[in-house]
């Protein structure tokens, strides 16, 4: 029996959301604040007997934020947890088929467990017996409603419902916009009541890890110290004549303690200082100086601590002495041992493990390590994880994402409606350098390391912000094969923007063969003429590609990423490396001769040597050092950045602000008082970018301003 589906409709951060599960070990995957805790959370209130309780505590900050504001008032928050894979045994089927389950054959395969929360039956009824469209009648009812007088919370089985289906929901809770509202539910949909003792919390193992934020306290607090639970368990197994030794041993000791000459000294000392200063009448009757080492087993299990020794280290310290790596490592791996000890000695069902962020301080080896081997077969497995390196070692087909949006946050599945083999091809591609991709507000794919190495750069030196702070990802396919990672982006699976940029391989000079053309030149017309060929095909499958897909788009050079970088206008930057590429001055003068040329046969055929001489990597880390905000951007890499991140106007303004701080730093004598102002504007939204185009072609001679406006406008 494993878990297969978590809905959660109206729960903090989801206003409708499902996570897929598989059996084994599945990840979830998310940014800081996108929710993974609280999807823990919420398969915690079903299914850890220690958090039932409070799932009869829900309150109104429990509801997701779209419905703030007292919004939230009439409306539901479901949980529901769909088990699959249920076996025959007489115990297990007696629960489900009463509860849970829905009967398929001779026995239960799949079962569902809610939690509803909900107004009370007088709300709901009062609801239901309004008129259709009485919007005036359903404000003057929620205005009155309350979390605590008029909510309840309600757990069913037994349902074959999609809470996911905002129809669904509409025929369950009602429909607030029409004011229509169920006077009954239908029970063999809905589910039918579970009474609180026949929670399934009870018929489980189940044991969550935290994240492990403070683990030197956590060993200090006997409430969270691991090692102290465990002791405590294995304290239950120790029989009371085996122990009988040890508590009288704890007693003499006590009895020496007490009976030392200085002791008895100190409390004469005390008894008569006393009586010194208040007189024998209110003087205590009687004092004593008592050693209270405890002989009961519990409190003596207490005084135990762990020393170990850090790996390569002969020297042995208690935890405090750890690195926070290390104290995490066996906290986790106490945490881990409790699971086992629990799994082994109860007998239940289903045994679930819940890890949340367990790579905390932890080394992208001792990560690694960890995911592969935490496999314990008869149990099903649910990480957490903003880790590259947990991510890179996760399957493809368990991993649920998570993305945060105004309010509330969506989940994807990566495979959903992909093939075995196109799994497989994602799956090779998702190394600990590609699976940032997994965690990107948008990404953009390249071909080679050019690009990957100078886009960074110039973005950084031309708008003054990082792709980083925009949430883009720059990935490196080594290829012209970008599909394979591309199909992860599509309304089924990731729903975020990917740009692909690649060249369209235009030839750079005419190509004719004409009579006289050397043997060399020749050769380099065919080979130019097979570019373009590629280039245009790539095009053409690219095109089917994204076709019909609003999350993928393709951007091109016209020739390559080196001549359009020139074509643009940056001729400045090569001529500044022709020195470290060649070594003869006439190589170098013809060099700087071919660059300053108009003509794109001659500088696109030279930069092209350069770049082929000295490797593309390593031309494009020299050419790096160049960069300034003076480069020109080309325009194919702006539209596919602002197609992969949509830019908010606070963004924008700090791209034109830094633009106006360096050409200020260039001509102090521009006057930017008026720029400033309409800035000002944009950014509390009271003017247009056309407006502040205007504005600014009046003022500064900055091209690459006007340029981008131009293209956001």
């Amino acid at each position: 029996m494993y878990i297969s589906k978590v809905s959660l409709i109206n729960y903090r951060n989801f206003a409708n959301a499902n996570f897929n599960f598989k059996k084994g070990i599945n990840t979830i995957i998310g940014e800081n604040g996108s929710g993974k805790t609280n999807v823990f959370k919420a398969i915690r209130l079903l299914l850890e007997d220690a958090s039932l309780q409070y799932a009869y505590k829900l309150t109104e900050g429990d509801f997701n934020r779209t419905l703030d504001k007292n919004k939230w008032k009439g409306h539901w928050i479901i949980i529901s947890i769909e088990f699959d894979e249920l076996n025959d045994e007489e115990a297990i089927q007696s629960l489900f088929i009463h509860g849970a389950g829905i009967a398929e054959e001779d026995y239960v395969k799949k079962a569902n467990y809610n939690l509803f929360f909900r107004p009370k039956a007088d709300i709901r009824q009062k609801l239901s017996e309004l008129a259709k469209g009485d919007n005036a009648g359903l404000q003057a009812l929620l205005n009155d409603i309350t979390i605590n007088d008029n909510y309840e919370t309600f757990f069913t089985g037994k349902s074959n419902a999609d809470f996911n289906d905002p129809a669904v929901y509409k025929e369950l809770v009602g429909d607030f916009e029409n004011v229509i509202f169920p006077s009954t539910v239908d029970a063999s949909k809905f589910g039918s009541k579970i009474p609180h003792q026949m929670s399934v919390a009870k018929e489980i193992s189940f044991t969550f890890i935290q994240a492990l934020r403070d683990v030197v306290s956590d060993f200090h607090n006997n409430r969270t110290n691991p090692l102290f639970t465990l002791l405590k368990n294995k304290s239950g197994e120790i029989k009371e004549a085996d122990y009988k030794p040890i508590s009288d041993l704890v007693n003499d000791l006590n009895e020496s303690i007490e009976a030392l000459p200085d002791v008895q000294n100190i409390r004469d000392d005390i008894k008569s200082t006393i009586q010194d200063a208040v007189g024998l009448t209110y003087s205590p009757s009687s004092l004593s100086i008592k050693s209270s080492v405890p002989d009961e087993a519990e409190k003596l299990l207490q005084s135990l601590k762990l020393f170990i020794g850090e790996p390569g280290e002969e020297y042995e310290g208690g935890i405090h002495e750890l690195s926070l790596g290390g104290a995490n490592l066996i906290f986790l791996t106490l945490k881990l041992l409790e699971f086992k000890y629990q799994k082994s000695k109860d007998d239940t069902f289903a045994n679930f493990l819940i890890i949340e962020e367990p790579e905390a301080h932890i080394h992208n080896h001792i990560q690694k390590a960890l995911f592969d081997k935490l496999d314990y077969g008869d149990t099903q497995i649910i990480y957490s994880t903003h880790s590259t390196q947990i991510s890179e070692v996760s399957n493809v087909e368990n991993i649920n994402i998570l993305a945060k949006k105004l309010n509330y946050a969506e989940v994807y599945q990566p495979s959903t409606g992909l093939g075995p083999e196109n799994i497989n091809q994602i799956q090779r591609y998702l190394d600990a350098v590609r699976t940032n991709l997994l965690f990107a507000k948008g990404v953009i794919l390249v071909e080679g390391d050019a690009e990957e190495i100078l886009i960074p750069t110039m973005v950084k030196k031309v708008f003054g912000v990082s792709l980083d702070e925009l949430g883009i990802s720059l990935i490196n396919i080594r290829s012209t094969g970008f599909e394979n990672v591309a199909q992860l982006f599509h309304n089924d699976r990731i729903q975020r923007k990917c740009a692909i940029l690649t060249d369209l391989d235009d030839a750079i000079c005419d190509t004719t063969e004409v009579v006289g053309d050397s043997d060399a030149l020749k050769k380099y017309k065919k080979k130019v003429t097979g570019s373009k060929q590629k280039g245009l095909a790539r095009k053409v499958k690219l095109d089917v590609f994204e076709a019909g897909n609003i999350w993928v788009k393709a951007f091109y050079a016209k020739h390559t990423f080196e001549v359009d970088f020139i074509t643009e206008g940056n001729e400045w930057e090569i001529k500044k490396i022709i020195k470290q590429v060649y070594v003869d001055q006439d190589t170098r003068d013809t060099a700087k001769a071919d660059i300053e040329d108009a003509d794109v046969s001659i500088y696109g055929k030279r930069v092209l040597t350069m770049a082929k001489q000295e490797g593309k990597g390593w031309f494009a880390i020299m050419l790096g050092k160049h960069i300034s905000y003076k480069t020109i951007l080309p325009s194919y890499i702006i539209d596919a950045i602002f197609f992969a991140k949509e830019t908010s106007p606070n963004i924008i303004a700090d791209i034109i602000d830094y633009r106006i701080k360096k050409n200020f730093e260039v001509d102090n004598t521009l006057d930017f008082t008026s720029c400033k102002v309409e800035l000002l504007k944009y950014r509390n939204g009271e003017t247009t970018l056309g407006d502040l185009a205007f504005d600014f072609d009046l003022v500064i001679p900055d091209d690459q301003i006007l340029t981008l406006i131009d293209k956001l406008k």
